[in-house]
């Protein structure tokens, strides 16, 4: 008889997890305990399904209960874990089931951070972390014929969702705490942001702290604000999300100066055959050489294919990452990797950096303008980071440049890369050559 595997999270990293180990080891009996109604999802596109742009739900699962159950693996919905037993390998989830366990995942992901104002129970007051939330917004926004919503923070989930709900016809009013958008992108870039989200009729309320949340005229809701009061049919939090750690502080499992939980290369925790994959873990960052949490599906998915195959008897590690991100917004590819200024001062190097202006193509085709910033130690020339901004382009030249950064390239490497080059693309010197030579000579 094989030993147990019990999985808790059926989120992306746990469910990598439970597939990669039944892989390579078929005699193990994998249990996925979910508290939630799906398994193997994903979240990023759920803006676009809130937004119509996804019209099934159902394109959004990558495999289902009885999917899993055909390849061996049982999955427990509404099987939400209470407590571990560490003395007897026992999980007891909230309905009083218990399932032992030779192998156990923390897949726990995260929780939307809800900030400390008022407010924030009443009806139609949501967060979006994941599928459930998704339905249940949708759902709102139908029944009550929305046609104004207030998001309170403008990173990723504000900035994507501004989007999609600019596609179903809802307006929206965006309320940051800060002067521009999206931190990580330096000034210059994220400025350039705003000015799409006014042309597309997104209200950008700039250097705004909410302080309370109150009933309006029938079923809207009224955002105070030091700056004013601003109305919506539905308020969405989109403020940041925390790691799920309780479960494993209660074990003794250590945390990371992250917040998060602490794991090796092979995904393993403080605890023998307790390992933790996805956004609830830390990652090894490649250039600042330190750990962080960044909560991804790509990542969760390779974290738990790692776990999976060292649970699994075959050996394998997860190298680590370089942080590349992206998103779209309108018109507009946002993608940036690796670290910035501040970030690269605290791991110990001296950064400069630049930002150059060019077109995604040939001139002689047009003007597809796009910005790119990179960021380089001074006294190696290696580059650091990368940031861009752009109608087309950006996230080709974000993607070729988080290489350059998991290899270690220096900038008089990189300003003579070997890049595809054909008209309707870029110019002869692409803008990674130009913007790479540039900072090479301020150097």
């Amino acid at each position: 008889m094989g030993k147990n595997l019990v999985i808790i999270g059926g989120g992306a990293g746990g469910a990598s997890t439970a597939a990669e180990a039944k892989r390579n080891d078929p005699s193990l009996n994998v249990t996925i305990l979910e508290k939630g109604n799906f398994v193997s999802f994903a979240s990023c596109p759920t803006p676009y399904y809130i937004g119509n742009l996804i019209t099934d739900e159902k394109k959004l699962v990558a495999r289902t209960p009885e999917r899993f159950g055909k390849d061996g693996i049982d999955v427990q919905l509404h099987a939400e874990v209470m407590n571990i037993n560490l003395r007897e390998n026992i999980v007891e989830t909230k309905d009083n089931r218990r399932f032992s366990y030779d192998f156990l995942v923390m897949g726990s992901g995260v929780s939307a951070f809800v900030p400390a104002i008022p407010g924030t129970d009443l009806p139609g007051v949501y967060v979006l972390k994941n599928l459930d939330d998704a339905i249940r917004i949708k759902k709102w926004l139908h029944e009550n014929n929305a046609r104004r919503v207030v998001i309170i923070g403008g990173g990723f989930i504000g900035l994507e969702m501004c989007e999609a709900l600019h596609a179903a016809n809802i307006a929206t009013t965006i309320i940051h705490k800060d002067s521009l958008p999206a931190n990580r992108w330096d000034p210059e870039l994220s400025s350039i942001m705003v000015e799409e989200m006014k042309n597309h009729g997104v209200e950008f309320i700039a250097g705004a702290e909410a302080s309370s949340i109150e009933k309006g005229t029938g079923t809207s809701l009224v955002v105070t604000t030091d700056k004013g009061r601003y109305d919506g049919d539905m308020v969405l939090l989109a403020v940041g999300v925390r790691p799920n750690t309780a479960l494993a502080k209660s074990i003794g499992l250590n945390i990371g100066k992250t917040g998060a939980i602490a794991v090796n290369f092979a995904q393993e925790t403080s605890l023998k055959n307790v390992y933790a994959v996805g956004d609830c873990c830390e990652s090894w960052n490649r250039v600042s050489r330190s750990w962080v949490n960044i909560p991804l599906g790509d990542i969760a998915n390779k974290q738990g294919r790692v776990a999976g195959r060292n649970i699994g008897g075959n050996p394998l590690t997860f190298d680590g990452i370089v942080g590349a991100q992206s998103f779209r917004l309108f018109n507009l590819e946002c993608a940036a990797t690796g670290i910035a200024e501040k970030e690269a001062a605290a791991a110990g190097y001296s950064p400069v950096s630049n930002i150059t202006w060019g077109s995604a193509m040939a001139p002689s085709l047009g003007m597809r303008k796009i910005g790119l910033k990179l960021i380089a130690d001074k006294s190696s020339g290696r580059l650091l980071g990368a940031q861009a901004v752009g109608v087309a382009g950006a996230v080709g030249r974000i993607n070729a440049l988080s290489v350059a950064l998991w290899t270690e390239l220096d900038l008089d490497q990189i300003g003579y890369l070997d890049l595809a080059y054909a008209p309707p693309f870029s110019a002869v010197w692409d803008i990674i050559h130009n913007a790479a030579q540039a900072l090479r000579r301020e150097i």
